[in-house]
């Protein structure tokens, strides 16, 4: 990973934005409906070359294929292992659960209404391993002739796959967990060989908290979580620690938020996990006032944090001063090389999600590469 040295960097948390025609190509894809599979990995390839020009318009320094290849950044496993089928698996939100009005906003999304979540009904294993290698082509591709400061490329943790998938094989969370770092593993590393810093996507830490574990303490929270950072470091065993960072989320969704797992709770824990770089909500407004927690806590000497400076389900642009203040909060308490700014969450979670207008992401991208400019003049 890149460090900070003569500035602040920018990168982002991973989707973005896809075109209406991919959108309408990965539906049908998802419904069932007969698509040419040339066909979608051209318009993909286009499409991961669009995303990166538009990246490095907006002035990021650490770019990515914009997941435009996934349905979304978790359920996409189910077409890359076997193992998976049956019925979809509904979660359900605490937070939403005292609001059943937002409740229906938040799952009357076309796009989330339309992900596939099935059970696990069999074995895991490796599908479609061609399948990453893929994506690490068309990133390739599209970075050709163009000049950033690095790359990254995402994969959905274990953790957050047993969140969405129901476990109907194994029946022991801590073998299902196993299962799905020994298959996952091959994702990893294939990203990993390709030169890319891989993201492993971990909203099972946080997010997990008011989903899948809601009836435990925060004591028993923190075991679950701990035993999800061990299958995380099992997979990803092989990939040095510079080349991975982690992504911590409570929920890419604006909702009340209310049951959200504090960051104090958990940081210690997410600390253990072998990737040196920390990506975390920093922006919304139940958790823009955690950057506190760092005057307490002391940064592991091989860490580097990734606070989020804009939020990603709204559609105001932030001003630049705001965005250099957020940093600049980070970079008194934890050094500046040691802080890159990003984005809460990302803008393109699942095939159709319209959260925030694709015009408008562009610009916030941009806004987030001025305001990095106006902290940077402070700082250096």
């Amino acid at each position: 990973m890149k460090r900070s040295v003569t500035r602040f960097l920018t990168t982002h948390t991973g989707s973005l934005p896809r075109a209406d025609d991919l959108i309408r190509m990965m539906f049908a894809k998802e419904e069932g409906v007969p698509v040419d599979p040339a066909a979608l990995d051209a318009r993909i390839e286009d499409a991961v070359a669009d995303v990166v020009r538009k990246q490095t318009a907006a002035g990021d320094d650490v770019v990515n294929d914009g997941e435009q290849s996934k349905p979304s950044y978790a359920t996409y496993i189910k077409d890359r292992l076997d193992g998976f089928g049956g019925a979809s698996h509904p979660l359900q939100y605490q937070d939403l659960v005292d609001f059943p009005g937002m409740a229906r906003r938040v799952f009357g999304d076309p796009g989330r209404a339309r992900r596939k979540t099935p059970a696990c009904t069999g074995p895991i294993s490796v599908r479609d391993p061609r399948a990453a290698e893929r994506d690490a082509e068309h990133l390739k591709a599209a970075l050709t002739g163009v000049t950033v400061e690095d790359a990254f490329m995402s994969a959905a943790s274990p953790g957050v796959i047993s969140l969405f998938f129901r476990d109907d094989h194994y029946q022991r969370h801590e073998a299902y967990l196993a299962a799905i770092a020994d298959a996952m593993a091959h994702e990893y590393e294939t990203v990993a060989k390709a030169g890319f810093v891989l993201q492993i996507d971990c909203p099972d830490l946080a997010m997990g908290r008011h989903i899948q574990f809601a009836a435990l303490s925060v004591a028993e929270f923190r075991k679950k979580a701990a035993l999800h950072v061990e299958a995380l470091n099992h997979a990803v065993r092989n990939i040095p620690p510079d080349q991975l960072r982690l992504h911590l989320c409570w929920g890419n969704y604006e909702g009340p938020h209310h049951h959200d797992v504090p960051l104090a709770d958990i940081l210690d824990v997410v600390f253990t996990a072998r990737p040196n770089g920390l990506s975390f909500e920093a922006s919304n407004p139940r958790h823009a006032h955690e950057w506190r927690v760092f005057e307490r806590v002391k940064l592991p000497e091989d860490k580097v944090i990734i606070p989020g400076v804009l939020d990603s389900t709204t559609n105001f642009i932030e001003h630049p001063e705001l965005v250099a203040e957020r940093i600049a909060r980070y970079a008194r308490l934890v050094g500046r090389e040691r802080v890159i700014a990003g984005t809460d969450c990302g803008f393109g979670t699942w095939v159709g999600q319209a959260a925030v207008d694709p015009d408008i992401v562009w610009a916030k991208l941009a806004a987030m590469a001025e305001g990095a400019r106006l902290a940077s003049r402070e700082f250096w």
